[in-house]
């Protein structure tokens, strides 16, 4: 039977097993070229390509929920926290304990002023406690990338990543909590609030740090630790995220709580394999694209004005945290302010949980209409925001290209 040229210009066009790699392939391109004639971030081009290739908009791309990219997002996601966990000191965060007390202090001071703030805009209280908790996080796909990126070394740095997770973990947990209230308000079942929240947490964290004790051993058994480590942990990663994704558990703690523990195992990742290597920087442009694609232009623009509220009240408590216990946590003011600035991305931790909420049979993207905003303009300007607090702490190589 002959087949008509319409037919295979309809068939290509609808194929999502072709649009996806298309889209990946674009992003990467325009990412490069305007990283080289802007300096602008690359993972802000991404994004920017997803947002404008999505089903909502150019309608390029099915809507991601409905295709299998999901799971490779969170595969991307998982080997950034991995990394991002791996290099995480949390016994300096013991030793220099003002530091712990400074992302607590911005951490909670940004819980406030984002809830006031929303409630001041008509939020309902539970609506407004989900905006405060994810406005909390940092994300630390985001700021890792940023740094490997620059190549970027010092205190600020240093200080970012740290509070980073500390904001991670702290948003994640109170994110959970409220959930299972969100849950337990709806359905009138303990269980299945506790399996919102407490059974999540409990079960991920569990999860990371059986990979973590186990998959050390495994590759001491097979020998040439140092040679085999960085291919052996992003398998390690890819398994545990798809255990993650299949019990409905968090792939971003499992994944988190995986590196912490190798870490703090004393396994020695090969330095030439920062972001995993080619697969890392592939999945990387996977990951923004898939969460600029998550987006819809209707849902921005009727969240914007708390959007713009939420995006502003965020950035002065990030810094002005960081700032306030700088001296006594061993940095100077001006330090302490590039670090709280460096702590400006959210977008990729914020989607991931909020993914992770439909798993559980929540649907939170409606009624958290602002964070599409939010997640739109901090997809943009918050890794240019950590790039150029790296920058003006002087801790990028100037004469290096990312």
């Amino acid at each position: 039977m002959a087949v008509t040229e319409g037919t295979l210009l309809q068939n290509f066009a609808e194929s999502t097993n072709l649009v996806w790699p298309l889209a990946v392939a674009c992003a990467w391109l325009l990412g490069e070229l305007i990283f080289r004639a802007t300096r602008l971030p690359r993972i802000s081009t991404y994004g920017l390509v997803g947002f404008g290739l999505s089903y909502a908009q150019l309608g390029v791309l099915p809507r991601p929920s409905e295709s299998a990219m999901m799971l490779m997002a969170n595969i991307a996601l998982g080997l950034i926290l991995f990394e991002f966990g791996y290099r995480t000191n949390l016994r300096w965060l013991r030793i220099n304990f003002w530091v712990g007390v400074s992302g607590l202090l911005e951490s909670l001071a940004t819980f406030a002023a984002v809830y006031f703030t929303a409630q001041a805009f008509g939020a309902g209280t539970l609506t407004a406690a989900l905006l405060a908790a994810l406005a909390m996080a940092t994300s630390p796909a985001e700021v890792l990338r940023v740094v490997n990126e620059q190549r970027s070394a010092g205190q600020v740095t240093e200080r970012a990543m740290h509070l980073s997770a500390l904001n991670c973990v702290l948003s994640v947990v109170i994110f959970n909590a409220v959930v299972g209230f969100w849950a337990f308000r709806d359905s009138g079942s303990l269980w299945h609030a506790a399996s919102s929240s407490v059974v999540v947490f409990g079960v991920s964290v569990a999860l990371g740090a059986a990979f973590g004790i186990v998959l050390p051993a495994l590759l001491r058994v097979l020998g040439r630790l140092e040679q085999t480590a960085t291919i052996g942990f992003a398998v390690g990663v890819l398994v545990l995220v798809a255990f993650a994704h299949a019990l409905k558990m968090s792939p971003v703690l499992a994944a988190l709580t995986f590196g912490f523990v190798v870490r703090h195992r004393r396994v020695t990742l090969n330095p030439a394999q920062r972001n995993f290597g080619a697969l890392g920087d592939l999945l990387c442009v996977l990951l923004f694209v898939f969460i600029g694609a998550t987006l819809a232009w209707p849902r921005v623009m009727s969240g914007l004005g708390l959007a713009m509220a939420i995006v502003a009240v965020r950035f002065l408590t990030k810094v002005v945290g960081s700032l306030l216990l700088a001296h006594v946590s061993g940095i100077s003011w001006r330090k302490g302010s590039l670090a709280g600035l460096a702590l400006s991305p959210m977008s990729a931790l914020v989607m991931a949980l909020l993914v992770q909420t439909r798993y559980m049979g929540i649907n939170l993207m409606e009624q958290l209409a602002a964070l599409a905003g939010a997640t739109l303009v901090l997809g943009i300007a918050g890794p240019l925001l950590t790039q150029l607090a790296l920058k003006w702490a002087h801790e990028v190589p100037e004469a290096g290209e990312g």
